[in-house]
């Protein structure tokens, strides 16, 4: 490279470095005019710069107010407005109401044996992925231990396994396991080791130690702890001891701690509810009736023990029944209690309250004498006696005769003698139309015909001579019979004696409706000895008991048909029998529906007689005079 002089002023050490102009050349240079590309537009005033930031400044003024306004209305809102319902959403976030399990009170009968109490069971769930054994050797020590359901063919060792195979957890093996079945599952081991993967959950059962024995009285208690039939629920609020909630907080580490609880909370009452159910006396008429209703092939029966002086019903039997345990496993028919669900008429089970009514009203006399002709013709009805085709036409008859023989001409004849609106009258007087009051739920009224129809038509009054034409309960029939018992007195039937405390005290009694009088004591007591001779030598001897007077009646009726008229075959056959005669006390009557032969002498009257002998046994009743 040649020397060139130009440059020896750099060298220098006093030189300072030009500056660059702002256009990129250096100072001293000549330099070109530069064109910008914005040349050509002409400058901005200054006047329309400063409205246009003014502009702005009062937009963004405007968005903070609005946004600021925003703000304040809506914490208004949520502090203000809703601040109510925001302070309840929080408590019931924080806090929580709960009430403590607490027991039903038992039930136990008239001598306070247990008939339903609360009880502390267990489900037995298994988790197969948490064994710590092989499933074989699981089911083969648990399979001693558990009453276990098995398909046919199936041990209960082959039946775990297959129940095993169903899923990896949440298997439910059994239920309802009782404290010590659970105990024994608690401490099970295999080879000295404990077993993992079985789960034991507590829950609270109503057990009825009885089983099916008083299930038409009791009822039971469903999976929601609520009665569905029986006592169980129409004494719901007297089983159910009241016990305020408890209210719990939630605390800094998410537990829930219990707030004022107060010293002696979780105490309880020892107070039962006692019925007047005799438990003696419902297991002998059970078995009467189990045995009689196999016998004829009967669809179902009933019997009813009540004591007259009070209604006190001492047993209360209807079949087929259900075990209250095991609800689940029956058919919903069987929950309801037919004696006091169902209506039927009554037939010749209600001519002894006739022949009351009639020696009330003072138009006939134990030994008034009537024309018996076997069968007559009412409004174009044929109206005939039972064995007409056997006695034929018996002739002239007293009352007496005319109830010992069950005649339905005899008893047509007796209530003509009666003005139909009187009858009709005294009917009513006696609660037909309504219902027997008594505590147990479901009861439905009796059915009668309206006033009109009853007294314009001559064939109604005769029909309902001989207990047809109109419908009543069981356990209306045997308040009506309980009042020929008491001298007169309709009582209500009832099964709830009280309140009682541990000691026998009571605490609290069901009141009960001040007595009806319905007849005379001098009434009751020619009806009572009429009805004795239909036992002594009428149509039910079947109910005799040597050296007791017993006064009774027999039904047989034809059942109504659901197209109108009376079914050939369907016949409902009953009895009720009064005892002793000479200080009458106790009212029993038996139902049987539809018996595959037979009447009410042959086939309710020994059932009647077997529930007496037990009553005899167990009431100590000593022999008549």
């Amino acid at each position: 490279m040649s020397y060139d002089p130009r440059f020896d002023r750099y060298r220098s050490p006093n030189f300072k470095r030009p500056k660059a102009s702002r256009d990129g050349t250096w100072w001293g240079q000549p330099t070109k005019p530069r064109v910008s590309a914005t040349a050509s537009r002409q400058p901005r005033p200054p006047l329309e710069r400063l409205k246009r930031s003014k502009f702005r400044l009062w937009a963004v003024w405007a968005v903070l107010m609005l946004g600021g306004l925003g703000l304040a209305v809506n914490l208004f809102y949520l502090q203000v407005t809703r601040a109510p319902a925001l302070r309840k959403q929080a408590e019931q976030q924080q806090t929580l109401k709960s009430k403590p399990f607490v027991p039903r009170r038992p039930i136990v009968d008239g001598a306070g044996n247990v008939l339903a109490i609360d009880r502390q069971v267990y489900t037995l769930y298994a988790h197969p992925k948490l064994f710590n054994h092989t499933k074989a050797e699981v089911a083969a020590t648990l399979a001693p231990m558990l009453p276990i359901e098995r398909n046919p063919g199936n041990t209960p060792e082959t039946e775990l396994l297959r129940r095993f195979n169903l899923g990896e957890t949440g298997i439910t093996i059994a239920d309802s396991l009782a404290q010590e079945v659970a105990d024994r599952v608690g401490r099970m081991q295999i080879k000295h080791t404990p077993v993992d993967g079985l789960e034991l959950v507590r829950q609270q059962q109503r057990f009825y130690p009885q089983q099916e024995l008083a299930a038409d009285v009791l009822g039971y208690v469903d999976g929601e702890r609520k009665g569905q039939a029986g006592v169980e629920y129409s004494q719901q609020n007297l089983l159910e001891r009241s016990m305020p909630s408890i209210q719990f907080s939630k605390s800094i580490d998410g537990r829930w701690v219990p707030d004022r609880l107060t010293a002696g909370f979780v105490q309880l009452d020892d107070l039962k509810l006692q019925l007047t159910i005799d438990s003696r006396l419902q297991r002998a008429a059970r078995i009467a009736l189990k045995d009689k209703m196999k016998e004829y092939g009967a669809k179902r029966g009933a019997v009813i023990v009540m004591d007259a002086r009070n209604g006190e019903l001492l047993s209360m039997v209807a079949e087929p029944t259900y075990d209250p345990n095991q609800y689940f496993n029956f058919d919903l028919s069987r929950y309801k209690n037919w004696a006091v669900t169902d209506v039927y008429e009554p037939g010749s089970t209600f001519k002894a309250i006739n022949v009351a009514i009639a020696l009330e009203a003072g138009t006939v006399k134990p030994n008034t004498v009537f024309n018996d002709e076997g069968r007559i013709f009412i409004d174009g009805w044929t109206i005939q006696n039972s064995d007409y085709q056997q006695a034929g036409a018996r002739g002239r008859s007293t009352v007496t005769d005319i109830l010992k023989h069950s005649s339905n001409v005899g008893m047509v004849h007796v209530m003509r003698s009666m003005k139909p609106s009187l009858y009709y009258q005294a009917l009513e007087k006696l609660g037909l139309g309504q219902t027997a009051g008594s505590d147990l739920p479901f009861e439905v009224t009796s059915q009668l015909k309206n006033r009109e129809q009853f007294i314009n038509s001559p064939v109604e009054v005769a029909t309902t001579a001989f207990g047809q034409g109109f419908s009543i309960t069981p356990i209306q029939l045997v308040q009506l019979n309980g009042a020929l018992a008491n001298g007169g007195k309709l009582v209500t039937p009832h099964v709830v004696r009280g309140l009682f405390n541990r000691e026998g005290q009571a605490f609290w009694k069901l009141p009960r409706a001040v007595p009806k009088q319905v007849f005379s004591p001098e009434t009751t007591k020619q009806v009572l000895e009429m009805m004795e001779t239909v036992v002594d030598g009428g149509t039910g001897k079947a109910a005799q008991i040597p050296g007791y007077r017993i006064a009774g009646k027999t039904g047989t009726a034809q059942k109504a048909s659901a197209g109108g008229g009376y079914s050939k075959k369907a016949i409902i056959t009953s009895f009720v029998g009064i005892m002793p005669v000479e200080a009458p006390k106790y009212v029993v009557l038996a139902v049987i529906d539809e018996p595959k032969g037979g009447s009410g002498g042959v086939v309710a009257a020994p059932i009647v007689e077997s529930v007496m002998e037990a009553l005899i046994n167990i009431e100590k009743i000593a022999p008549s005079k």
